[in-house]
């Protein structure tokens, strides 16, 4: 099952497909200053990061893509994360004014950004990891490739309302009624065979030397994630040479969506500080 999303441009934000290599990527360009170059997760798109662009595109040139295959962008080739970190090298080099950026990632995007920032360090400023993860485990890699086979026989619309409830937090959901809403229409809008192999890359993710990282990097996660647990952001923290860390009561995985004023604030000052 492929689903696929009407491009509708508005002055605000233009939707266009930019070339990146061999692959066409749909992008958002928004505000002034220095980059900062956003990658969503598994079953996410560029509007994951809408509420920290509102806030603070007065003082950011942020540069939002849907990776391959993902949101508004076709699929190319086969997906991996080797292969994601690949185009997100690209998307720096020719999309970004100097040619480096602090780079965002959320989720299976934190694995992204972590794997650019060992292999291309040149290309990175400061990291902001949000809901963190590591390689799984091999139950969860079963799993994960069990959720792979479902929605290649069944679409989006099998994992898509269990995923939306259970990566999201109880106290979030009360607060704003359009959370797990908004979180299900994101999962239900994605191509099934691409985010069938963003689950394949997922399983088969191995982790990066984190010892190599020099950049600054931020950690924000939910106290009530239960994919990225705040013990996961410890663990990682401390291979990190130079590593803030947060932990935000009340919220799940969807970082961004369920706690933008504490994210934006958080992100901010780490970007900010000099």
């Amino acid at each position: 099952m492929t689903h696929t999303t009407e491009l509708i441009p508005t002055a605000a934000h233009p939707a266009e497909l930019t070339e990146v290599g061999t692959r066409k990527l749909f992008m958002e360009i928004t505000g002034e200053g220095t980059d900062v170059v956003m990658v969503h997760g598994l079953g996410g798109a560029t509007s994951f990061y809408d509420p920290i662009v509102t806030e603070l595109s007065q003082q950011f040139r942020f540069l939002r893509y849907d990776f391959n295959g993902h949101g508004r962008s076709p699929l190319t080739g086969e997906i991996s994360i080797d292969s994601l970190a690949q185009e997100l090298a690209e998307v720096i080099r020719t999309q970004t004014t100097s040619g480096k950026a602090h780079v965002i990632g959320h989720s299976m995007g934190t694995l992204i950004v972590q794997q650019l920032a060992t292999t291309h360090p040149e290309l990175v400023d400061k990291i902001v990891l949000l809901g963190p993860v590591q390689a799984q485990p091999d139950k969860a890699k079963a799993a994960t490739r069990q959720r792979a086979a479902l929605v290649r026989d069944q679409g989006m619309s099998a994992v898509a309302e269990a995923i939306s409830r259970g990566a999201t937090a109880d106290q979030a959901a009360e607060h704003n009624p359009l959370l797990r809403p908004l979180v299900r229409q994101l999962l239900l809008t994605q191509n099934a065979e691409a985010y069938a192999q963003a689950c394949e890359a997922l399983a088969a993710a191995t982790n990066p030397d984190l010892h190599a990282i020099t950049a600054p990097v931020l950690l924000i996660t939910g106290d009530q994630d239960a994919v990225s647990t705040p013990e996961t952001n410890d663990a990682i923290a401390s291979e990190l040479k130079n590593a803030q860390r947060h932990t935000i009561s009340g919220i799940g995985h969807w970082t961004v969506l369920e706690a933008p004023d504490f994210v934006t604030d958080y992100l901010a000052t780490f970007l900010q500080d000099t």
